[in-house]
């Protein structure tokens, strides 16, 4: 859980924090959250019941209570207010949500009869920040919180509730632990050197951190994966020019986004558009046709398909079956791969304009190879061609599993403990001392303690909640 000796320069305990916990703007209704030591007191000065003459520090925690807002005498609107008793509550404090009409006048004079009593603006993920402080979560919990503000996919959103209730900073925080044991057992041998003796049993340690090094790599190799449900899937669809490929992306969108034409070289710019399949963000890359070219404009899109291949981890390559055979196909994409800096990305291979010819044509053309014939054009097999494509992405494969990396910080973290890990694998295998031991050991356990905030500084948690929203 969070460090509680910890006091970051910007938090003041004694402080209590108002803010706009719903989007700013007009609408049905907004909610403001307060925080702190004297939220009781605060909602006391400025909220009735509705029925009778209890105050709101009288009330029992999490309960809520129509009422109304008060300035001094005057009516500012009848509200719904939550009362959460530390330290039941997110943050650990005392904390009072008032429901209130969405009016952007009514939000502000609330949040201003706040400030009057007392209350100052919280600052950019300060209930949060609370939250770790007081213990109510861990760093790695507390970054979730954000990914699932901001997740706008099924998958984004699985990954950062896994990681919100526990996901791997609970097994890194035990493996730590013990970490710190053995470690502990090391340092103490720098108290007896002149006596050459071994506290830590070196066939023990070696063991462990080898256990370690191979959990943590599972955990790096995660992230491109991770990051990818995160931010999307990026997807090129590439292929010679004419074949389809912007029929293609309308037809994926199911709307008219890319310009169609039956002029080849139509297409010179790239052509980006998000779409979900199956709870998991694809962006989808309508790219310039693959040919030589005399034209300056066409060739500077050829070339930007060809980085957008680079940068991608899954290409549709799209041909024309009336036009291509298996034999010119596999040197277009032998072409291809001898073309890119990379040549690791996957190909989906799909037959487009299957509707003019036949099957027995298809099959004696292409027998035995890996291709989604459709019709992009009259929408044919375009739902075997997303199931193919999920397949080529490990559809949901990880999200059963909590053990994924999604947070770039975590991902550094991770490959400089390793580092330091590997240092001593290598220093046991040549028996070196503890005092050469010892400062690699302290160098992993301060970057796994960063991952989930058991070591913490005042520059990582401004960087880290300083991209959280207000009211949040």
């Amino acid at each position: 859980m969070g460090n509680f000796a910890f006091m970051p320069m910007r938090f003041n305990k004694d402080d209590t924090i108002v803010a706009l916990a719903t989007p700013a703007g007009a609408g049905a209704i907004a909610v403001i959250r307060l925080s702190g030591n004297k939220t009781l007191e605060i909602a006391d000065k400025i909220f009735r019941l509705k029925k009778n003459e209890k105050k709101v520090s009288s009330l029992k925690s999490h309960t809520v209570h129509f009422g109304i807002i008060y300035d001094g005498e005057h009516v500012i609107d009848e509200v719904l207010l939550s009362v959460f008793r530390a330290p039941n509550s997110y943050t650990g404090e005392d904390v009072v949500e008032i429901s209130c009409h969405g009016s952007t006048f009514i939000q502000q004079k609330i949040i201003q009869l706040a400030f009057k009593q007392g209350a100052r603006m919280a600052r950019q993920g300060e209930f949060t920040l609370r939250a770790f402080i007081n213990g109510k979560m861990d760093l790695s919990q507390a970054e979730a919180v954000a990914d699932i503000v901001s997740g706008n996919s099924e998958g984004a959103h699985r990954l950062a509730m896994q990681q919100m209730r526990g996901g791997y900073s609970a097994d890194i925080s035990k493996m730590r632990n013990e970490l710190i044991h053995l470690a502990s057992l090391v340092e103490l041998e720098l108290d007896f050197s002149e006596e050459d003796v071994e506290f830590a049993n070196r066939e023990q340690l070696k063991s462990f951190v080898s256990h370690l090094i191979s959990h943590i790599s599972n955990l790096i190799s995660s992230f491109e994966y991770g990051n990818a449900i995160k931010q999307g899937i990026p997807v090129v669809i590439a292929g010679k020019p004419n074949t389809g490929k912007s029929t293609l992306l309308n037809t994926l969108l199911n709307e008219e986004r890319a310009i169609v034409s039956p002029i080849a070289g139509t297409t010179r710019d790239t052509v980006e558009e998000e779409i979900t399949l199956s709870g998991i963000k694809f962006r989808f890359i309508d790219t310039a046709g693959i040919r030589n070219t005399t034209d300056a404009i066409e060739s500077i899109g050829v070339s930007r398909t060809m980085e957008k291949i680079n940068s991608s981890p899954v290409m549709i390559y799209l041909f024309d079956v009336n036009e291509t055979t298996s034999a010119t196909l596999s040197e277009e994409l032998n072409e291809l791969k001898k073309n890119s800096a990379e040549n690791n990305f996957k190909i989906l291979l799909a037959g487009n304009k299957a509707d003019l010819s036949t099957e027995e044509n298809l099959k004696n053309e292409f027998n035995g190879a890996d291709v989604v014939f459709i019709s992009a054009k009259h929408k044919t097999n375009i739902n075997t061609l997303k199931e193919k494509l999920l397949s080529k992405t490990g559809r949901g494969e990880g999200l059963q599993n909590n053990f994924i990396v999604t947070n770039a910080r975590h991902v550094a973290a991770f490959e400089n403990a390793n580092r330091s890990l590997q240092n001593v694998l290598e220093g046991l295998d040549k028996k070196l001392s503890g005092d050469l031991l010892a400062p690699h050991l302290r160098n992993a356990l301060q970057q796994l303690g960063e991952v989930t905030g058991e070591v913490t500084t005042d520059d990582l948690l401004e960087n880290i909640f300083s991209k959280f929203c207000i009211g949040k």
